[in-house]
């Protein structure tokens, strides 16, 4: 099974919460209002979820890539 690893830029973040609202599972907005994932390394069963929030980010901060 292949696993994919998840890049945030997250100083680049600006906080709209767009992935939390298409993949909760692995997304969530932090007290100091910018998102970060719960875990870094995801299986192919997260990467819908997760190339999802990549996809809808209007910043585009965020980089899957198979490992």
């Amino acid at each position: 099974m292949a696993k994919f690893k998840i890049e945030l830029k997250r100083e680049e973040c600006i906080g709209c919460g767009s992935c939390e609202a298409v993949c909760p599972e692995n997304w969530e907005l932090k007290d100091d209002g910018k998102s970060m994932y719960k875990k870094a390394v995801i299986s192919e069963k997260e990467y819908d979820c997760n190339k999802q929030a990549e996809e809808i980010c209007p910043v585009k901060v965020i980089k899957i890539k198979k490992m």
